[in-house]
């Protein structure tokens, strides 16, 4: 069995620089609109699907990425356990950016370095190693 995860959201090109910067990852199969956003784009980490972007018509979530607190999340995150402490730093670093920390890079009792945080786009990340 194979899950994959998609995102609607708006800014896809942006998104998938994005995510290119905070993963280290790349862009695979993909599909664009006509105004040259993406209908299909997946990020590729390690040769893996880590996610994939469509263009919403609306602006799903966004309004709501200052609204969570570290007491209240959203229903659903992404999580992804990266090589090493270094690669959540970057990754943690990059995803800040506009966005929402929920949990502030640290240890916790099953990780020595992880992070929760909904990033500009509106998706919530679960960052460790």
């Amino acid at each position: 069995m194979k899950i994959g995860l998609q995102a609607y959201i708006q800014g896809t090109v942006e998104a998938v620089e994005f995510y290119q910067r905070a993963f280290g990852a790349t862009l695979g199969y993909n599909v664009k609109n006509d105004d040259g956003t993406f209908m299909h784009a997946e990020i590729n980490l390690d040769g893996q699907l880590l996610i994939a972007l469509s263009e919403a018509s609306s602006s799903v979530g966004i309004e709501n990425i200052k609204r969570y607190s570290p007491t209240d999340y959203p229903t659903m995150n992404f999580s992804i356990s990266l090589e090493n402490e270094e690669a959540v730093k970057k990754s943690y670093e990059v995803l800040i950016e506009g966005g929402n920390i929920l949990l502030p890079i640290g240890p916790l009792p099953w990780s020595a370095c992880c992070a929760n945080v909904i990033d500009k786009f509106g998706v919530f990340w679960y960052i460790s190693v």
